[in-house]
């Protein structure tokens, strides 16, 4: 459908383009509270962030992708998100948040905002309203809430693991003081998954996303998109053919009933069709860590998101495999018309530099130091800056 230019473009964005902006944008991570700090309170803010625009887009970023800005206890760095219509208050305010977005477009750039949609925090209403409510309300039926397995319902319902390690059911005690039933969640016992299956939920985020697309948020990122479906039923597994069962690898699980089940496309097509009422350049990234190129190229279809990280591309060592994964990459999104993104690194993810080259590297959450490349002459090569603008210049990169 055509919409009026004053209608898509939201708090002064760019005039849309014939060849949608996201196809072939560079694009820069923030995370917020260890960018920039406006105020002098030590922690980065919204103002710290417009204070630093010109330097952003003097590295010639097309658009910015800011970590979670939302009302968070801050269990898992803002992405246990207790109001998602409001700004965290460390950061700055909603009056803030606009007027970012304006000068994001008044430097010739857009922002792409996180959107926390698996889970909320174990703060946030909705899931208070649940502890509060009877076994069978509606306010449960929004998470996934169920009875205990053993005599006295005191195992957890299934094996499902988190992906912080042991169990992914926590035990929630009744109003009236008795041991009740359990709750998933896929990270944190402070992150309550959502019931996708349950239109409520559907609804509420539909409502959502058009709140940031009114403020004029140009691009939404779906943060642990495959996490988001999980088979009817709740079916158990066998996780040992994958190796140790109490790990969490996403990056290799194919029939799993809690990661990247076939039911997640209908979700994300219903995402798209919410962004296509204000036109097409309105976009969605996947943070979906799966199995293959092939399930990576399953969420970029003409009818569902826009864009997926490339995480195949991102953890795959330097040499001969890289190729190949570029090579897969470009036909399989060719195959669907979507941009393929040659993703560097994230707020999950070592430093490019680091990653490639030092020998005393950490990792955190999805690398594995044991095998993450240690190359200290070829890590030097991407401390030159011509070498980062020849990477992070291939269409759809994120820098």
């Amino acid at each position: 459908m055509t919409v009026p230019t004053e209608e898509v473009a939201g708090a002064g964005a760019p005039e849309p383009s014939a060849q949608p902006w996201w196809r072939s944008a560079v694009v820069y991570a923030v995370y917020p509270t260890s960018f920039a700090d406006g105020n002098g309170d030590r922690i980065g803010d919204l103002r710290g962030l417009r204070e630093r625009l010109d330097y952003i887009a003097g590295l010639g970023a097309d658009a910015i992708w800011l970590c979670p800005w939302n009302p968070s206890p801050m269990a898992d760095g803002g992405y246990d998100v207790s109001d998602y219509c409001d700004i965290n208050p460390m950061l700055g305010t909603l009056e803030e948040a606009r007027a970012l977005i304006e000068d994001v477009h008044a430097h010739g750039m857009r922002l792409i905002v996180d959107l926390v949609a698996n889970h909320t925090s174990n703060e946030h209403p909705w899931f208070r309203a649940a502890l509060a409510a009877p076994v069978g309300s509606p306010e449960r039926e929004r998470y996934l809430f169920r009875d205990g397995r053993g005599a006295h319902g005191e195992l957890p319902p299934n094996a499902w693991i988190s992906a912080f390690g042991d169990s992914g059911w926590t035990r929630v005690t009744e109003p009236d003081g008795t041991p009740g039933q359990w709750y998933f969640h896929t990270f944190a016992p402070e992150q309550p998954d959502l019931d996708w299956s349950r239109e409520q939920v559907r609804a509420d985020f539909d409502a959502i996303m058009r709140f940031w697309f009114d403020l004029g948020v140009d691009g939404l990122r779906v943060d642990a998109a495959p996490a988001m479906a999980k088979e009817p039923g709740l079916p158990d597994y066998d996780l040992t053919s994958y190796g140790d069962p109490t790990v969490f690898r996403s990056s290799v699980w194919v029939d799993s009933p809690q990661w990247d089940t076939p039911g997640i496309h209908e979700i994300m097509r219903r995402f798209r069709s919410v962004a296509r009422e204000y036109g097409e350049d309105r976009m969605f990234v996947a943070e979906a860590v799966v199995s293959s190129s092939q399930r990576l190229a399953d969420y970029v279809r003409p009818d569902e998101l826009n864009t997926a990280f490339n995480f195949q591309f991102l953890k795959e060592p330097w040499g001969p495999g890289l190729r190949d994964v570029i090579d897969e990459t470009l036909r399989l999104h060719a195959e669907v018309g979507a941009p393929p993104t040659w993703c560097l690194s994230s707020h999950d993810e070592i430093r490019l530099a680091t990653r490639l080259g030092r020998t005393d590297t950490t990792a955190v959450h999805l690398v594995d130091p044991a095998t993450a490349p240690t190359d200290l002459e070829l890590a030097s090569i991407f401390h030159r800056s011509g070498e980062w603008v020849s990477l992070a210049s291939l269409p759809g990169s994120w820098a």
